[in-house]
């Protein structure tokens, strides 16, 4: 399984703690989104009283069109140039695009029709994940470019990941704040309300990378500016471009693996919520209280303090495909925990899994974006063009495309075990089949996503040799 060679990592490849703050800081915005949209999505449902079918619509609509115009977003990235360079423009637009639209989203209201709600809603969604998308595709692109270096790329990506994760720690306190009959009166109402703050200060926290983070130069030889008076030829450049994207195995890999992992738990995310207050607390949500929140909450800071820095450990010693398939597995256990973990007579049980839970996604997007950046150098060698946008939209297209799939399809499994919304007690065999789907799809998810990493090539003594040809073609990149 060991495939590193213990290089030391040359003093220009290091990334200074500073800079690693700041592009954290990035990913704690990426994610308090992502994290704050999953915990509101169920006001739809509980709070609104929406079909679950629709709620599962308006979570997977725009995320497709988030996914068809991420790949464009990387392009018009990788070929853009100004004095403030290819990301960091558009990561400063994208952000107040994203903040202040999350607000108006939320301005829902239970005395509207369903119809309303709904295309008032799918419509600011759609501006949403425009901005997201303008944000968060050159983000990713910049990580990318920050250090040559096989081992310093993973350490960004985990500092990133320890910052972005404490999204996930704050996030299930919404659940709290939203649905505190002493704040407000409705569940609609505190969404309103707290929607305010979180577009705020996600806004305000994502224009960090925006004016700290340094991005490569790349030589003017090696790129070429986009031709607006040429749209034919563009529109050939870019289909061109994605097409060898595609053609590279390594990548492929990446975005299979990641499809599978992440998916497969975006399915069931929702559910742990549907579990804990219809299961263990009988559909009480007085009873429920925090619970909750205490899940997700530790779930997150297992991932901070104790997978994270522990993939980060063991990708060093072993190698980045093994770290994952070590982590995946240490996940499976996790998963097939919670069938005897979640009881009603004793709620602590539902903890012990989360430190084996939490090595899936942690593992995961620590390794994947790191593998991600390594690949992007072979592109280069191969192709001769720096296109970090291109690959990060289109690795975050396959992630997103599944997602509105793994979403729509929450709630079609949610209307197949015959969840009732509005009701507090369920039947026995809609709470079964939700606990069975619950562990199942992320098992069979993770056991193929380790059978498609298993001939993934790109170890550290082949990414050193990558790099080592590129500094030959073009000298040592530089950053500003």
């Amino acid at each position: 399984m060991s495939e590193a060679n213990h290089y030391e990592v040359a003093s220009e490849h290091r990334i200074s703690f500073g800079q690693k703050t700041a592009y954290g800081f990035g990913m704690l915005a990426n994610q308090l989104f992502a994290a704050a949209l999953g915990v509101f999505m169920v006001v739809l449902v509980v709070g609104l009283g929406m079909d679950p079918l629709l709620a599962g619509l308006l979570g997977a609509l725009p995320r497709i069109f988030d996914a068809l115009t991420d790949p464009v977003m990387g392009y018009i990235s990788d070929h853009t140039y100004s004095k403030w360079g290819r990301r960091r423009p558009y990561i400063f637009i994208g952000a107040i695009i994203t903040g202040l639209s999350f607000i108006f989203m939320w301005q829902v209201n239970p005395g509207n029709s369903q119809a309303y709600t709904f295309w008032y809603f799918l419509l600011w969604s759609l501006i949403f994940y425009l901005g997201y998308t303008i944000f968060a595709t050159p983000y990713i692109a910049l990580g990318y470019e920050m250090s040559d270096d096989f081992k310093e790329r993973t350490r960004l990506m985990a500092a990133a990941q320890i910052i972005g994760q404490f999204a996930w720690v704050i996030a299930p306190w919404s659940w709290v704040i939203i649905y505190n009959p002493k704040l407000f009166t409705s569940a609609p109402e505190g969404a309103r309300f707290l929607s305010v703050w979180v577009g705020l200060g996600c806004m305000l926290i994502a224009l960090i990378p925006a004016f700290i983070c340094k991005q490569k130069i790349v030589p003017k030889e090696e790129q070429k500016r986009i031709n607006f008076q040429d749209i034919k030829g563009e529109l050939a450049s870019f289909r061109k471009g994605i097409i060898t994207t595609f053609k590279c195995k390594p990548f492929l890999q990446l975005c299979v693996v990641t499809f599978l992992i992440f998916n497969g738990f975006q399915t069931i995310a929702g559910f742990a919520w549907y579990i804990i207050v219809f299961y263990l607390f009988k559909g009480d949500m007085g009873a429920a209280g925090t619970w909750p929140a205490w899940f997700g909450t530790i779930s997150a800071l297992c991932t901070i303090f104790f997978v994270i820095p522990i993939v980060t450990f063991v990708s060093e010693k072993i190698g980045k495909k093994g770290a994952f398939i070590f982590s995946t597995l240490i996940s499976i256990v996790g998963y097939s925990m919670k069938w005897w973990c979640f009881n009603p007579s004793n709620p602590y049980l539902m903890f012990l899994p989360l430190p084996f839970l939490a090595f899936g996604i942690g593992g995961l997007f620590t390794l994947m974006m790191s593998m991600t950046a390594d690949v992007c150098d072979l592109d280069e060698l191969n192709n001769g063009e720096r296109r970090e946008g291109v690959f990060g939209a289109v690795y975050w297209w396959m992630v997103k495309l599944g997602q509105a799939i793994a979403i729509f399809f929450s709630g079609i499994i949610l209307k197949g075990v015959g969840f009732k919304q509005g009701q507090a007690e369920q039947l026995q065999s809609t709470i079964t089949g939700l606990r069975i789907a619950d562990i199942v799809i992320p098992i069979v998810g993770a056991l193929i996503a380790i059978a498609v990493i298993w001939s993934y090539t790109i170890s550290e003594k082949r990414a050193n040799e990558i790099r080592d040809d590129l500094i030959k073609r073009r000298g040592k990149a530089q950053l500003q």
